[in-house]
Order: structure tokens, then sequence, then C-alpha cells
């Protein structure tokens, strides 16, 4: 379970790498991921809200009895 969320957070990192804040403004991933701004797709930030819920399903006790869901 603890590699569930891998393949999205590959997804996330990949799609960052392509907008401009980490190409033109040269800001770190981190950064780029935690703010709400006009140079991050709509799908970077899709997938940010799906990695987040795939890592709270990681800590809640329902889902860890369940197995988190497969993206």
């Amino acid at each position: 379970m603890a590699k569930s969320c891998k393949g999205l957070a590959m997804e996330l990192v990949k799609c960052l790498s392509e907008c401009d804040c980490v190409k033109v403004e040269k800001r770190s991933y981190r950064e780029c991921a935690g703010e709400k701004s006009p140079s991050i797709s709509s799908e970077c930030i899709g997938l940010r809200e799906t990695y987040f819920n795939c890592k709270r399903g990681q800590v809640d006790m329902r889902a860890r009895i369940r197995g988190n869901k497969g993206y």
C-alpha cells in the first residue's frame, strides 16, 4: 500500500515539469504544486487533488482495511 500512489506521483511530476512554473520561472516542484497559479494547467491541478486523496486514503483507517483505490 505504500507504493499505491507512486504512479500518480510520477504523473504529477511529469505534468509539472511541462508547466511554465518550472520551466520559465525555475521554481521547485513543491512550490509549483502548492500554489494556485495560472501557469499550472488544469490537468496538473486535477492530478494534485487525486494524489492528495490517495495519500489521505493511506492514513484513513477505513481505507487501510479495504486498501487504496488503484488509479
